[in-house]
């Protein structure tokens, strides 16, 4: 296991000049809105099947990736307080974080009903699957990332001097993007060894930049060309960000869906879907299609 230690570095090369806000060039589609008893804390998608996850409930929603109809819902016996839920592919399972017992419980979807957890670092939150095919856990108590093994095996851990990791997506190149759950909010990349490169947003509450003012950044995405979706909770709104993290622009949703408090982000290239899941209002998971290529890169 290695392990990684740093003082906070912060190196902002993103101000307001620096935004340029270009114009979509596909227009996204609402198609579902499927509204919930509780808060969507989580959502993550598989071949045919999108899997929600909910505040305070010991189960995983399951629907049909084309109509968006309940098909079933898994139970996890020994889930407390969900805080989100990813899906891997490789391994066909499902992980799912639990923040009021700081663990993590993989659901066999071959065997749903054959159930590993395991403990992790206090208030495991965002989760992710890297390319050697292991889950990442960002710990938002110990600003850390931890990396499993589909056993349970801890083999790297990278600490950060951030306060407040929300999620970490790492890149094909090894670095991370993170989101920081502060107001004023920060989104930065970072290398393996914890360093903070490069980030996008304000350092100053008073910042009257409207873009640039991130509040309780949540959940993250990644596109295939690089761009960074992020759940902006605070601001009610998703934004765009590129690669270099200089270039940034709301993701267009209608004045009437009135998005509210987004926490939970999926994004579906296969099927041209992104699932924003609110933790306020209706409780929504909403459903937009045409996402493709949405943001331009410069």
């Amino acid at each position: 296991m290695q392990v990684t230690t740093l003082n906070f570095l912060h190196i902002a090369c993103v101000t307001a000049g620096d935004i340029h806000v270009s114009s979509a060039s596909r227009t996204p589609e609402l198609k579902h809105a499927i509204r919930g008893r509780s808060a969507v804390y989580g959502v993550t998608s598989l071949d045919n099947h999108v899997y929600v996850t909910r505040n305070q409930e010991n189960e995983i929603e399951v629907y049909d990736v084309n109509t968006m109809e309940l098909q079933q819902r898994l139970q996890v016996p020994k889930l407390s307080c969900v805080s989100g839920i990813v899906a891997c592919s490789h391994h066909n399972c499902l992980y799912v974080g639990d923040w009021d017992i700081s663990s993590v419980h993989r659901v066999d979807l071959d065997k749903p009903s054959t159930i590993k957890n395991w403990s992790v670092a206090k208030i495991p939150e965002g989760l992710s699957v890297n390319s050697s095919h292991n889950v990442l856990v960002t710990c938002l108590v110990e600003n850390k990332i931890q990396e499993y093994t589909t056993l349970g095996d801890l083999v790297n851990e990278v600490r950060l001097g951030v306060t407040n990791p929300r999620h970490a997506i790492q890149l094909s190149g090894g670095d991370y993007v993170v989101s920081q759950y502060t107001s004023p909010g920060v989104v930065s990349l970072v290398g393996p060894d914890g360093r903070v490169q490069c980030s996008f947003g304000q350092s100053k509450p008073q910042h009257r930049d409207k873009i640039q003012s991130v509040k309780y950044p949540v959940s993250l995405a990644v596109s295939k060309t690089g761009d960074i979706f992020v759940a902006d909770r605070g601001n009610n709104r998703i934004l765009g960000i590129n690669s270099s993290l200089n270039n940034a622009q709301e993701f267009p949703i209608a004045a009437e869906v009135a998005l509210q408090k987004p926490y939970a982000l999926w994004l579906d290239e296969v099927h041209d879907r992104l699932y924003i899941g609110e933790m306020r209002g209706r409780n929504r998971l909403l459903v937009f299609c045409n996402v493709n290529s949405i943001f331009c890169q410069p």
